[in-house]
């Protein structure tokens, strides 16, 4: 059994969408409020914040505000649906890409390998190539150029796994890397600008419900498909990689159960209730044609598999925005 009752952590992105439901988590695991550092984007604190796509910020996490951790979860990301990675590539490239080369580095300095630590990466589906055969399987990561409208998103988040392998050949440094799917659930980003699929068809929905509203738009055909994960399912999943794996072994989190985006938006639509017309604009991609994941590895070299029904998840996100969308 892992004990975390001492261990030192930090949690980049802990106070997000995954983040704030692996944290808690975390402390139900044991570990001590004191003990977990979560930091604070420099845009909301200028005094105490970090930016962590800077290298003088990240040495500054590991040496002064929490010196000594045993565990980096590395969550935080810039990241958005298709429409924001069609509107920020270079930006989702740099920032995904500097904030992981400068955490791994810097943890590297202040001695991660030499205490035993880990570095737990958390990764993406879009860093697998376009026309990956399905479902996706850890050896086919590098067999293509990922789908475009997300590649330099998908493709910075690549780079780190090679960054941690090689580190864990000349270091030692100790490392595990996931590829969770579309993640769903309560506390999700309903942000249409920015948001995924899940989130923004349930806001849709309701809104116009509330405004008495006939119909939504939806963007592409439909005819793509795609594989979600609850949000509680990953964190399990993160937190039994930070206990078990000590390299950077690319690992799939996900359920195995692929859906068209045509019937997802329809299953959505029936269980909040929304009696409109759904018109669709064809103009707007569609993005990857599919996701559906083989995760196998995660059930061999984790024990870990997914608890939480697709339907059941939907109802409890749908219900949870229901409580909070007047926020």
């Amino acid at each position: 059994m892992f004990n975390w009752t001492n261990k030192r952590i930090i949690v980049t992105g802990g106070a997000g969408f995954l983040g704030t439901v692996l944290c808690r988590k975390l402390y139900e695991k044991g570990v001590r409020r004191r003990n977990l550092f979560i930091p604070v984007w420099k845009g909301d604190d200028p005094d105490r914040g970090f930016d962590l796509t800077e290298k003088d910020d990240c040495a500054r996490l590991y040496g002064d505000a929490f010196p000594g951790a045993d565990i980096i979860i590395h969550l935080a990301a810039e990241v958005g649906g298709i429409g924001a990675n069609r509107d920020n590539p270079g930006r989702f490239f740099y920032a995904n890409m500097a904030m992981a080369m400068h955490l791994i580095e810097q943890a590297r300095t202040h001695g991660l390998p030499g205490r035993g630590g880990t570095f737990v990466q958390v990764g993406t589906i879009c860093a697998y190539p376009k026309f990956t055969p399905v479902p996706f399987s850890e050896e086919n990561l590098w067999n293509g150029y990922p789908e475009e409208t997300n590649a330099p998103y998908g493709i910075a988040k690549k780079a780190a796994l090679v960054m941690l392998d090689a580190y864990r050949q000349q270091y030692g440094m100790k490392s595990a890397y996931l590829l969770p799917v579309n993640l769903y659930g309560p506390g999700d980003n309903f942000n249409l600008k920015t948001s995924h699929v899940i989130p923004a068809i349930i806001r849709k929905c309701i809104e116009a419900q509330d405004r008495g509203d006939d119909h939504i738009e939806v963007w592409g055909t439909g005819s793509a498909s795609r594989e979600f994960l609850y949000v509680e399912d990953a964190a399990d999943g993160v937190i039994r990689a930070a206990e078990v794996m000590d390299e950077p072994t690319p690992i799939n989190l996900g359920t195995h159960m692929e859906i068209t985006i045509k019937d997802l938006v329809e299953l959505i639509v029936k269980l909040t209730g929304f009696t409109g017309e759904l018109r669709w604009d064809a103009s707007k991609p569609d993005g990857q044609p599919r996701r559906c994941l083989d995760t196998s590895r995660a059930k061999e070299l984790l024990n870990w598999q997914a608890q939480v029904g697709f339907e059941e998840g939907l109802r409890d996100t749908i219900a949870w925005y229901r409580d909070h969308h007047a926020e």
